[in-house]
């Protein structure tokens, strides 16, 4: 759970910033929207494989320019 504690001096927008930053770096956002939906297994692996593919693609794409 986020918390932000006011400080001396804060706005409620500087309050409002801080929070919705914590949000972002927490990852609430991305995991409430991968679970609003049921995903088979099934298409959870195959989600999997194409992100490995995809990150092995990258590597090797970076090893090749390096």
């Amino acid at each position: 759970m986020v918390f932000v504690k006011a400080q001396p001096g804060d706005t409620s927008d500087a309050l409002i910033r801080k929070f919705m930053r914590k949000v972002l770096n927490e990852g609430i956002l991305q995991d409430l929207k991968k679970r609003e939906f049921y995903v088979k297994p099934a298409e959870r692996r195959k989600e999997q494989k194409k992100e490995l593919k995809r990150r092995l693609r990258h590597a090797r794409k970076m090893r090749n320019n390096s």
